[in-house]
């Protein structure tokens, strides 16, 4: 059972660095494998996890591509504090009750990825003026970091979609600033979480590195295979997301 937490661990890193959405995977084999932890502490030893991988995807997309520095670094700034008191809340509110709304987010962004195929192959500078930059801060670094503290999965991929259709970058650019982003809302939840005593640090550790390993592959083969590859990617994590949501709502509803 944790030989399949460890290879669920490195394809949660190798999702998490082409599209996002690694959660999808770690999470509830988190769940499986360790019910004893509870949820908080699944969530705490998931960030763990998740922030090393994230963090070394950034690094690798920071090497080979173009960040985007004034959206990125004001949207992992806000992502920080937003996240931290995401994993504050987090339980204040039951998870069942964001369910409908993300289902119905989720299914709205299959729907527009498939009947915009060209979204996301080309970069859009045309959109990048200074409005749309402050909306993709407040959407990136507010929203979608306020849900990584309280829920988690698939913000990668809700901040890949963000960066794409608020300031064009394409897919490969808009993974690249997700992973900034990301690296801060994971940190911000896991401060939080390990100040709470929510971490199994020693198989969060184990975790850490297949996710590192994940990630690295996951980098390198979006950097390579280009927009359409992570295009790909990206629909079938998110019909993935709605699939899961969808049966965790009909079957606690």
């Amino acid at each position: 059972m944790i030989a399949a937490l460890l290879v669920a661990a490195c394809a949660a890193g190798w999702v998490d660095a082409v599209v996002g959405g690694g959660g999808l995977l770690l999470l509830p084999a988190l769940l499986v494998v360790a019910p004893q932890l509870g949820t908080a502490t699944a969530l705490g030893t998931n960030k763990l996890a998740a922030i090393c991988g994230t963090s070394t995807a950034a690094v690798a997309y920071a090497r080979r591509t173009k960040i985007d520095w004034p959206v990125a670094g004001p949207a992992a700034g806000l992502a920080l504090l937003c996240a931290g008191s995401g994993a504050a809340l987090a339980g204040a509110v039951p998870a069942a009750a964001y369910r409908p709304v993300i289902i119905a987010v989720l299914v709205a962004v299959a729907v527009f990825v498939t009947v915009r195929p060209q979204m996301g192959l080309t970069e859009n500078a045309a959109r990048r003026t200074r409005v749309r930059r402050g909306v993709a801060v407040a959407v990136a670094g507010g929203l979608i970091a306020l849900y990584d503290g309280l829920i988690g999965p698939g913000t990668g991929t809700f901040l890949v979609l963000a960066f794409t259709a608020i300031v064009g970058a394409d897919f490969v650019h808009g993974s690249a600033m997700a992973k900034i982003v990301n690296t801060a809302t994971n940190l911000g939840a896991l401060v939080v979480f390990a100040a709470t005593g929510h971490v199994a640090w020693l198989l969060g550790a184990a975790m850490a590195v297949c996710n590192i390993a994940g990630a690295v592959l996951g980098a390198r083969m979006a950097l390579r295979r280009g927009a359409g590859f992570v295009r790909i990617v990206l629909l079938v994590v998110v019909l993935a997301l709605i699939a899961r949501l969808g049966y965790l709502h009909w079957t606690e509803s």
